[in-house]
């Protein structure tokens, strides 16, 4: 591929690169990977034989219904929440912001290479749609643009399609997504990753070695970057306790 790939090694030096890379008012989205040789693809779409996408909601639903209160009966909704609570979609996650992305990327896997990925999501969209004026704007999962990747419709697809990824912003309407200011590109049926699409011009690459991990972990700490910033829940309040024993 043709996207950029470049080093970095503290907080400082990223902040370069964007400088020179993110000069466009055009919005940029990031993701970390603690392992720089996972593409960008969706967790449900790296499964070998996922039963259909309808039968996990189904299943959630099931135990979930009376749990959640501020979830409507759109098939989006119920992804959002599926994401949250770890089962595969075809959702991946983003964030406007690089030291949200870099956290993920830094905190695991200390022996690999890890990744943060730079997305231009509007570049994104203007492969994946034919009209240029759908890819002006960010679209909303409650537009009609984005009708086509519901749950139903995906699977009323029986043939493959090579309709590509899109991004697109959603309601926040948890703790989390807010604090990790959460954005999301959505796969369609055919397995297209998003670091295999196109020229590669809407991507850039940053690698990690496992001595910067180290480096960076320790700035984001200083930056006031932790879990508990992140996922600001009772659990992680417990953590940052056991931290001083």
């Amino acid at each position: 591929m043709l996207y950029r790939t470049l080093a970095i090694n503290s907080v400082g030096q990223l902040i370069g690169q964007l400088q020179k890379h993110a000069k466009s008012k055009d919005p940029v989205w990031y993701r970390g990977h603690a392992d720089s040789a996972w593409n960008l693809l969706p967790w449900y779409q790296r499964l070998k034989s996922p039963p259909p996408e309808s039968v996990l909601v189904k299943r959630f639903k099931q135990n979930a219904h009376l749990l959640v209160s501020n979830v409507g009966d759109n098939d989006f909704d119920w992804l959002f929440y599926l994401q949250h609570y770890g089962v595969p979609t075809r959702l991946l996650d983003w964030s406007e912001s690089p030291l949200v992305a870099i956290y993920f990327a830094v905190t695991s896997l200390p022996k690999k290479e890890g990744a943060l990925w730079a997305l231009k999501p509007l570049d994104l969209n203007r492969l994946a749609t034919a009209n240029p004026k759908d890819s002006k704007f960010l679209p909303s999962f409650e537009d009609t643009l984005l009708e086509n990747y519901s749950t139903k419709n995906v699977e009323a697809s029986t043939t493959v399609n090579g309709v590509l990824p899109m991004a697109a912003i959603a309601t926040r309407n948890n703790p989390r997504i807010q604090a990790q200011l959460g954005v999301f590109t959505i796969a369609h049926l055919t397995r297209n990753p998003i670091d295999s699409i196109g020229s590669g011009d809407h991507l850039v690459k940053y690698t990690i070695s496992p001595m910067a991990k180290i480096q960076l972990l320790a700035e984001l700490r200083l930056l006031g970057i932790t879990k508990f910033q992140l996922f600001p829940e009772l659990a992680s309040a417990g953590d940052l306790v056991k931290e001083l024993l």
